[in-house]
């Protein structure tokens, strides 16, 4: 986790609109953190999950994180303007069972408990990181630790 005030990097502010190569190095950093959390390849020993274990579902621009009571959403959802705004991130906590876009099951519903919407800063040339309304930035690691944190919070409380 980074703090703003820390005078490294640039705070996402472009003279314009932001660059192709901004754009492709954005989308990297993206599908970095939807892999860290729930990554497109199964595992190869993949043993039937249990009740208990942690169900990952991956979409082109996010993923959910469900656990037998909680679940932590992570949506990207991209400017449409084609402005100086690249988008923004969206992490919810949620209390209960999610049910997933496009499936035919749908559970008894959950109800969103903590959200997180972050937009992204470029720290230096192709390395980014994400911002907080608060102004706290997130490396891709940190952000991924941060959603599995905040899961582990919903389970046990």
């Amino acid at each position: 986790m980074y703090d703003r005030r820390d005078g490294g990097g640039t705070e996402g502010q472009y003279g314009g609109s932001p660059t192709p190569r901004q754009r492709v190095s954005l989308k990297h950093t993206i599908e970095a953190l939807l892999d860290a959390l729930a990554p497109e390849r199964a595992a190869a020993v993949a043993a039937r999950p249990t009740a208990a274990a942690l169900q990952r579902y991956r979409s082109p621009r996010g993923c959910i994180l469900q656990a037998p009571a909680a679940a932590v959403s992570v949506s990207w959802f991209p400017d449409a303007t084609g402005g100086p705004a690249l988008g923004e991130m969206q992490v919810v906590a949620w209390r209960g069972v999610v049910s997933q876009p496009g499936s035919a099951h749908r559970s008894a519903g959950a109800v969103a408990a903590r959200e997180l919407v972050l937009r992204p800063v470029e720290r230096m040339p192709e390395v980014w990181a994400w911002c907080a309304d608060d102004g706290t930035l997130y490396g891709t690691d940190a952000l991924a630790a941060h959603c599995l944190a905040l899961l582990e919070e919903q389970s046990t409380g």
